[in-house]
């Protein structure tokens, strides 16, 4: 009946393989439904004419065994297929009312029509067939569970998402309302953006946040007006006419599940799954790698700074030497994994989805992170040298002066690692969140440091002398304040 005629012909104005999700559905739906649905396979395809900017179909033209006719279907926005059927005002404008009806409750439409037409020629032009409208296909594409969350992370992490579709309007605002999407009243079309010049497209994509019947190649136009303005650009794509737009964006994310090789080979990132709130968990795990890194390089530029000052104080002093070879060796034994393996382990922090993008003009490590850092470092470097020099005042000797300085050095140390584990959060708010790595490196360092103390080979190897438990708390209390300074800024900082 005119259902079957209405997908068949949507099947032959569709790919024979397709990859647009659309055209898959007609497909599925036609090989369960049609009985005829194998000799449409039997055709031979004359001719195909593209989607336009001036026309939103597909059409394609078949010869078929034993008709004396081309057959012509075509299938694409309604608007554009009432067009081609020249139908009369009042037909138009139900058709546009029976698609706003679909569309409010966010149906993907498509009009199909058709048209068998002579042999003797085929026209320039699929305007000048002479089609038949069929009828309209709704297709549901539900939201999936984890994109409003998605969202609604994104809009906390100052991220702006941009909806950009071949959709009807109707259907992009009712799928905006759905996901959440911040101001699904103002949309812009693609004839509207057409007719725009690009200081006015620069100054709609302030605030528009979807852009329905919008054809691929304008997507290249939308990504160049949104950099305009300055903005850091991520654009997502399956087709082959979105290759540009894929690599003129700061970061193209290709389809890996239904996108086309070319899509693929153009953007920087495949999503595996299609899925888009698998790009907000890519932003939030670069955030923290982000973090872990500076936070990394924060403490490696704290604990050079007393492992330094220890160096070469001794020496303008006339001072017995605390860092011997061997020294700087347990040191870096320490040193080493922390930025390698603790560091990179540390959980996310808690407000990293509700922090502004960074400014990507701006250095990795800013001049108040260095200032911070070596603040750090010299209040660990003023904790050991006091222990040092009281230790030389007291005329404890040496090997006494020494083990007492390095094992001081050892405690803050271990104390810069924990207090870098957050920029927020002092060492005892950091006890809840779990890091494993983070305490094998501690007590393997307390276990060494132990063995070097109190065995007496490896006492006598590092030149150190026994200390007992009233030293040991010394050095415990000397370490531990400059790491309580360090925390009482971070609450000072917090309440300031």
């Amino acid at each position: 009946g005119e259902y079957q005629d209405l997908l068949a012909t949507a099947v032959l104005a569709s790919q024979a393989e397709p990859f647009d999700p659309m055209e898959r559905a007609i497909r599925r739906l036609g090989q369960r439904t049609l009985a005829n649905f194998e000799p449409l396979g039997a055709g031979i395809l004359v001719r195909e004419f593209p989607l336009t900017r001036t026309l939103l179909a597909v059409t394609r033209v078949w010869d078929f065994q034993g008709v004396d006719a081309h057959t012509v279907a075509t299938k694409g926005a309604p608007e554009a297929i009432a067009k081609l059927c020249h139908l009369t005002e009042t037909e138009t404008d139900e058709v546009i009312s029976r698609v706003s009806r679909m569309a409010s409750r966010g149906l993907r439409v498509l009009g199909v029509a058709s048209a068998a037409e002579p042999r003797t020629g085929l026209p320039d032009s699929p305007a000048e067939f002479h089609f038949t409208f069929l009828g309209l296909l709704g297709f549901e594409d539900p939201v999936r569970p984890a994109v409003p969350g998605a969202i609604r992370e994104c809009v906390a992490a100052g991220i702006r998402v941009v909806m950009i579709t071949g959709d009807y309007p109707v259907t992009a605002r009712s799928i905006a309302r759905q996901i959440g999407l911040p101001n699904p009243d103002e949309c812009v079309t693609g004839i509207e953006l057409e007719a725009m010049d690009e200081s006015e497209l620069r100054q709609r994509v302030r605030t528009a946040n979807i852009f329905a019947r919008v054809i691929p190649e304008q997507k290249l136009r939308l990504v160049q007006a949104l950099q305009s303005n300055g903005e850091v650009v991520a654009m997502t794509g399956d087709g082959v006419n979105d290759a540009p737009a894929l690599r003129a964006a700061n970061i193209g994310v290709a389809m890996g599940g239904r996108g086309t090789d070319v899509a693929r080979e153009s953007a920087a990132l495949v999503l595996l799954d299609d899925d888009f709130s698998s790009i907000v968990i890519a932003v939030r795990l670069g955030r923290r790698i982000f973090d872990n890194l500076r936070k990394a390089m924060s403490y490696v530029l704290a604990i050079h700074v007393p492992i330094a000052g220890m160096s070469l104080i001794p020496v303008l002093f006339g001072w017995p030497l605390v860092l011997l070879p061997l020294n700087i060796v347990f040191l870096e034994l320490i040193i080493d994994p922390a930025c390698s393996i603790a560091f990179e382990a540390e959980a996310e922090e808690m407000d990293i989805m509700r922090r502004p993008p960074r400014d990507p003009g701006k250095s990795i490590f800013s001049s108040r992170n260095i200032f911070l850092s070596l603040m750090q470092g010299v209040g660990a470097l003023l904790s050991v040298l006091v222990v040092f020099v009281i230790a030389l005042y007291r005329g404890q000797g040496d090997t006494d002066a020494r083990a007492l300085a390095f094992t001081t050095l050892i405690i803050a140390n271990l104390g810069l690692i924990w207090t870098n584990r957050s920029r927020t959060r002092t060492v005892v708010e950091t006890l809840r969140s779990p890091n494993a790595a983070l305490w094998w490196v501690t007590s393997s360092a307390l276990i060494f440091l132990a063995l070097v103390l109190y065995i007496p080979f490896l006492r006598d190897l590092f030149q150190f002398s026994t200390l007992h438990a009233i030293d040991i708390a010394i050095c415990f209390s000397a370490a531990a304040l400059s790491v309580f300074l360090v925390d009482a800024w971070k609450i000072g900082h917090r309440f300031g």
